[in-house]
């Protein structure tokens, strides 16, 4: 008879273990991120301003998010006096 072969799982493990346990500790993605995220915005748009924003985002090579929290961190800076 013919055997089936072991399925593999969906991710596999690499074989070095502490190199994947260390790989958690690798720095954040954006440097600039520095306390993390701690809430969410939602806004209602209408369909085609979600499709111009996304088109815009993929244009510029980042995320609607990325590009949103910049947009509004350069209109509602930390400091008040400081302009863009």
């Amino acid at each position: 008879m013919n055997e089936r072969p072991a399925k593999r799982g969906f991710a596999t493990r690499p074989g070095d273990a502490e190199g994947w346990i260390r790989s958690a500790d690798s720095p954040a993605r954006r440097a600039n991120d520095a306390s993390g995220f701690t809430a969410r915005l939602t806004i209602d748009v209408t369909p085609a301003q979600r499709g111009r924003i996304k088109v815009a985002a993929f244009q510029r090579g980042v995320t609607v998010a990325d590009m949103l929290r910049d947009l509004l961190a350069r209109a509602f800076p930390d400091d008040p006096g400081e302009t863009s």
